[in-house]
């Protein structure tokens, strides 16, 4: 339970982003209802609420709130059931989804990160979370197909694997790099023709191959 000292600062933490991007009123209240705290190092707490993102460990990031919003927003979550998450980092982002989605699948290829989200999402209570330690661009065969796939790493190209695991009118959403930049670009599926659009500029860690 949420005391009321730190549900105001939540309250006031998804204005700040709302007022940058527009949120639909389901994504608004995933950014009340999930604490940004539990998900920073210890050191960095008092930052919590700030729109910056965050070093964590294993030379990671945990992504700014407004980057993490507009991920979602691009996903549109509305009327899909489940989403892939390739890159878990803090887990902030699976927990967020978590509240937009019945079901999330979240991959990390670092065990001791993946170790740390479990027990953030368990000390919040979140049990529709389903967490694999492996090379997310394998993606996760074994609970395909996906109505939405979002990678949490920058890549050059989208793996096949994970157009493959997308369902038919499903949304995959992806930092792509281009030169020297990073585009958040919206990719729908659509029998064999996969449409891309970008959207804006961001900054992510890329994606690596194997499991640390």
């Amino acid at each position: 339970m949420i005391d009321r000292a730190k549900q105001i600062k939540l309250e006031n933490f998804a204005y700040d982003i709302a007022s940058e991007i527009h949120l639909t009123p389901s994504i608004y209240k995933a950014f009340t209802t999930i604490d940004r705290e539990l998900f920073v190092p210890v050191g960095f707490k008092h930052w919590a609420y700030r729109l910056d993102a965050l070093p964590i460990k294993a030379n990671q990031w945990i992504s700014s709130p407004l980057t993490v919003a507009k991920m979602t927003v691009y996903l549109q979550p509305e009327n899909a059931d489940n989403v892939l998450e390739i890159g878990c980092g803090s887990g902030y982002q699976a927990a967020i989804l978590s509240q937009l989605f019945r079901r999330v699948f979240t991959i990390e290829r670092i065990e001791a990160l993946l170790k740390e989200a479990k027990e953030r999402f368990k000390k919040l209570d979140i049990h529709n979370i389903h967490t694999r330690l492996d090379d997310g661009r394998r993606g996760w065969r074994q609970y395909a197909p996906y109505d939405r796939i979002l990678l949490s790493a920058s890549t050059p190209e989208i793996p096949e694997a994970l157009f493959e695991q997308l369902a038919e009118g499903g949304i995959l959403v992806a930092p792509i790099e281009k030169g020297n930049e990073q585009i958040i670009t919206q990719f729908v599926k659509e029998g064999e023709k996969i449409t891309k659009t970008e959207r804006e500029s961001c900054l992510f860690v890329p994606i690596r191959s194997g499991i640390e």
